[in-house]
């Protein structure tokens, strides 16, 4: 007996529909993903240079990275320390704006609009090259300073300047805004009404109902946060060009200034490996951590 789909067809039939649907997404996903990911993985044992053949040499891109490639452990520094202070700050005003576009006020689509505007234009380069005049010793934020008497702030000298770009991305908090937005729709409000009844404030609330209710999304916003972040380039190489003092010399700008300005495509790959290894990393100790403090429904844990 033939098992028949909602269309008429045959299950093996609709299957076979369904399979050349995706077919395209899974040639792209091959030509444009896995083939460069697995061309760059042999590419790492090489010393490859632009326009000339590799040569194989095993593990030398590692061994020079680790014990004598001084910008390696730079570029590592000031990646880790952009992304574990831009990350959380990111997520956490992603957070305190949805809670307040939750509320019931008039235009409430246009507001949700307008903050998420910034995570459609944040990661251009026209941006960063307005981040740029906006935060030049003699840019706007120095100019409207000077009005109210505060003086003029060295915004991408070597102190500020990481922090400056780390200020870029959190600007870009749209996506995690309407992902915190959905997650705060769906916590039961008979909870809040049984909190109300109870006498709880809103601040209790929040920290008790609220935000176990909704760490699952928390999680998952710090998660894809942090995998972006790890991966900024164009900030650093627009702004600052990794300056001043190699101040904001991003991972990924050594990457890119190694393999275009340097022509050392077998030690870019090998660097970019690395990179791919730190990611996975911290991805495993985030879901090994998330078991004491993400809501478990299953396991009320």
């Amino acid at each position: 007996m033939k098992l028949f789909s909602k269309r008429g067809l045959t299950i093996k039939q609709f299957q076979r529909r369904g399979f050349w649907y995706v077919m395209p997404w899974v040639i792209g996903f091959l030509l444009f993903n896995i083939i460069p990911i697995l061309t760059s993985l042999c590419y790492s044992f090489t010393d490859l240079k632009l326009l000339n053949q590799p040569k194989f040499i095993g593990f030398d891109n590692f061994k020079f990275m680790f014990t004598q490639d001084e910008t390696f452990y730079q570029s590592l520094k000031v990646t880790l320390y952009y992304t574990f202070v831009s990350v959380p700050v990111k997520v956490g005003f992603a957070l305190i704006i949805a809670l307040i576009l939750t509320a019931n006020i008039r235009g409430l689509t246009f507001y949700r609009l307008m903050f998420y505007l910034p995570s459609i234009l944040g990661g251009s380069v026209v941006i960063s090259i307005i981040w740029k005049f906006l935060f030049m010793q003699d840019g706007y934020i120095n100019y409207l300073f000077s009005f109210i008497g505060i003086p003029a702030v060295n915004w991408l000298g070597p102190n500020m300047a990481l922090n400056t770009i780390a200020l870029l991305q959190v600007w870009q908090f749209g996506s995690s805004m309407v992902i915190f937005l959905a997650a705060l729709k769906n916590v039961p409000q008979d909870l809040y009404e049984a909190a109300m009844v109870d006498g709880a404030k809103r601040i209790s609330t929040f920290i008790h109902i609220t935000i176990p209710l909704i760490t699952p999304i928390i999680f998952f916003n710090l998660l894809m946060q942090m995998i972006q972040s790890l991966q900024h380039f164009t900030e650093a190489f627009v702004i600052t060009n990794g300056g001043p003092l190699k101040a904001t010399y991003l991972f990924g700008f050594k990457v890119w200034e190694d393999a275009f300005r340097f022509s050392k495509l077998g030690y870019a790959s090998a660097l970019s490996w690395i990179l791919v290894l730190i990611i996975v990393a911290l991805t495993i100790i985030i879901f090994k951590t998330s078991r004491f403090w993400v809501y478990d429904e299953g396991n009320n844990v």
